[in-house]
């Protein structure tokens, strides 16, 4: 990080994870915020021919963008995210010339792992239309009975091309900036091995958080820790 940006303070885009949205971040941004680090956090959107023919590339180009309209001053930019979005945030980092970046749970890219188990997903896999409180529930072990109704109330359906594409492993460029990887020891989806992989694959500082889950780091029991945690992570980043 060049002497002009050491002192700044960091401009941090969150990416959620698909079927999820920017509120998957509220818990991370205010602890971020509170360090006085700002945060950008958005939805990702369907492309213009709907859900169903949404594909990686329009995701990547919505985190590309927004990364453009947070540095557009020359804050030093960090990339978060988590699951599909750290895949996203990964893939987008050498393009948005990230000084940082931390992925939580990470979709791995191609050549990190052999290929995690397919999900076959639908056109539209129907996270949403479909939800249940029992479901969400089973997949948030690590939270309390109001964050899993809170995440029950706004799971959304997914583009089931863009997770695919996701699944048969995306080629990246690989970025040279400082990194960390967190895993959920409990991620079903994930799993801690891949994560570590990554870690390796990058460089990166690695964290593997005890009894959590694939959501957990961001809405479990564990996430206000988690975000200081990285947030003295970016700090320490800074003054290097």
């Amino acid at each position: 990080m060049s002497e002009s940006t050491k002192q700044r303070p960091w401009r941090v885009v969150c990416v959620h994870g698909a079927g999820g949205g920017a509120w998957e971040w509220n818990i991370w941004a205010r602890v971020l915020r509170a360090r006085g680090i700002d945060v950008v956090s958005r939805d990702l959107e369907a492309g213009p021919e709907g859900l169903a023919a949404t594909c990686f590339a329009d995701y990547r180009a919505q985190v590309a963008d927004w990364c453009r309209e947070a540095g557009h001053d020359g804050a030093p930019l960090a990339l978060i995210g988590a699951s599909l979005g750290g895949l996203l945030a990964l893939a987008a980092a050498v393009e948005a010339r990230a000084a940082a970046l931390v992925l939580v749970n990470a979709l791995p890219p191609a050549g990190v792992v052999r290929r995690l188990p397919d999900v076959a997903p639908a056109a539209v896999v129907p996270w949403g239309s479909r939800r249940s409180l029992h479901g969400t529930r089973r997949a948030m072990p690590d939270a309390d009975d109001a964050a899993a109704l809170y995440a029950f109330r706004r799971w959304r359906d997914e583009s089931g091309q863009a997770i695919a594409e996701a699944q048969a492993g995306i080629v990246v460029e690989w970025p040279h900036c400082p990194a960390l990887v967190v895993a959920g020891e409990h991620d079903d989806e994930i799993p801690a091995f891949a994560s570590r992989a990554l870690a390796v694959r990058l460089g990166a500082d690695f964290e593997c958080l005890p009894g959590a889950s694939h959501v957990g780091p961001l809405l479990g029991a564990q996430a206000s820790s988690v975000a200081v945690r990285v947030a003295d992570w970016l700090a320490a980043r800074q003054r290097a």
